[in-house]
């Protein structure tokens, strides 16, 4: 699965614009009084103005050998959330490692490394190695129920868990992250409450580019 674009939701446009332009030095691709847009690689993170709306957890690849140089960059610019005193979290059934940092919103951020993919790089790290958005979390009450409606209208499978408390779906390109917020009530690493925040996204699959939207824990897709 391959995120073309992903549309969250802010209440603090004016912070979010100032910390992907200036923190993480991201290029904006359109402006305007409600929402802006930010080039991340192949993929577009729109943020857009609601008053009320809860925080995400969505995650970005980086080449798969610079975990380290990826830690250094994103260390002179936020401070990075750790867990048991590390920095980097290391995914030996993923074979990734990560890093977790909030936004001006409170949103969990993680660039992770995936040793799976072809996509090392020898370049200085730099907001270039930000190479995709790759995962978006879904927090829900019904696993079972989105990952139908998800395989249904687009075939995307299973990549690893299970329908009961934590499902993720889709390829190491991109993954949805579903969990069953009744039974896994802290998002890793920051035990941080996960929220079925609404969000919309252009995606693609199997060469199909769909539209999804996520809103009030009610999910549907179109072509």
């Amino acid at each position: 699965m391959k995120i073309q674009e992903l549309e969250l939701f802010t209440p603090k446009l004016e912070a979010q614009t100032t910390f992907y332009s200036q923190v993480l030095e991201l290029k904006i691709v359109e402006q305007s009084s409600e929402s802006v847009a930010f080039q991340i690689g192949n993929s577009i993170l729109r943020l857009t103005y609601r008053a009320q709306c809860s925080p995400y957890h969505y995650a970005i690849n980086i080449p798969a050998n610079q975990e380290k140089e990826a830690l250094q960059w994103l260390k002179e610019r936020v401070p990075i959330l750790t867990y048991e005193g590390n920095e980097i979290q290391y995914f030996d059934f993923w074979n990734a490692y990560a890093m977790y940092f909030y936004d001006a919103n409170g949103n969990i951020g993680e660039l992770i490394a995936r040793k799976t993919l072809d996509n090392a790089s020898n370049r200085p790290f730099d907001k270039n190695a930000l190479l995709e958005i790759c995962e978006i979390g879904l927090p829900t009450m019904d696993v079972h129920r989105e990952y139908t409606i998800l395989k249904e209208a687009t075939g995307i499978p299973i990549h690893s868990g299970n329908l009961e408390r934590f499902c993720v779906i889709g390829d190491d390109n991109g993954l949805f992250i579903v969990i069953n917020k009744d039974l896994k009530k802290e998002w890793f690493p920051t035990k941080d409450e996960p929220f079925s925040s609404d969000f919309n996204m252009q995606m693609e699959e199997q060469g199909k580019v769909y539209r999804l939207n996520y809103a009030k824990e009610v999910l549907s897709i179109t072509k």
